[in-house]
């Protein structure tokens, strides 16, 4: 039995396309590998706060000298590091906001990506702890923008999750959603075909 994290980053409920492809992804894995735990963390529903004095004050000081809010800005990022730690199978769902991954799922990066617990510094250079996990990046674009210099979701992701040892990750784009005509339809058959092959 595998466990799957899922991150829901669309600031919408109603309406959202990258919430169809988790719920499409989700039915399709789970009809595949049934005993499976799924977890999911909704930053809509629940949002991490973005990187600031009190994480960095819990991250660094000893636990006696901590405030209050350092102890409990360190204990979420304890939680969410945990989650990904636990994880098998992470699947980011991501919109695309101004050409790039929405603010909420860079701040739930900026709470995972911990120094000596995702990662750590060598005389090498940098070494991600997190191997042997799969990824899959569900994307909602209103324009067409894989492979071109306009795309800042997918080199990201890529180098973030990368940069702790992630590196088989499947992204999943569902492009020209807002382009008129029969854009929307085809972009969401393209990633509901790719959709069918995940599992």
């Amino acid at each position: 039995m595998s466990r799957v994290l899922v991150i829901e980053s669309s600031a919408r409920q109603e309406g959202s396309v990258s919430r169809q492809l988790t719920a499409e992804f989700l039915a399709r894995w789970k009809a595949a590998h049934p005993n499976d735990e799924i977890v999911v963390r909704d930053l809509a529903n629940e949002p991490v706060p973005h990187l600031d004095i009190d994480l960095l004050g819990g991250w660094t000081k000893p636990a006696e000298q901590q405030s209050e809010a350092e102890k409990a800005a360190l204990a979420r990022s304890e939680r969410l590091t945990g989650e990904l730690l636990g994880a098998d199978v992470l699947v980011l769902a991501a919109p695309m906001y101004n050409f790039a991954i929405p603010s909420t799922l860079k701040a739930w990066l900026d709470h995972v990506l911990r120094a000596g617990v995702t990662f750590k510094y060598t005389e090498n250079g940098p070494q991600g702890l997190l191997s042997g996990k799969r990824a899959f990046v569900l994307t909602a674009r209103g324009g067409i923008y894989a492979g071109s210099p306009l795309d800042h979701q997918e080199p990201y992701l890529r180098q973030a999750l990368g940069f702790i040892g992630i590196h088989d990750v499947s992204f999943i784009h569902a492009e020209g959603l807002n382009m008129g005509g029969d854009f929307q339809q085809k972009g969401l058959a393209r990633a509901k075909e790719k959709l069918a092959q995940v599992a």
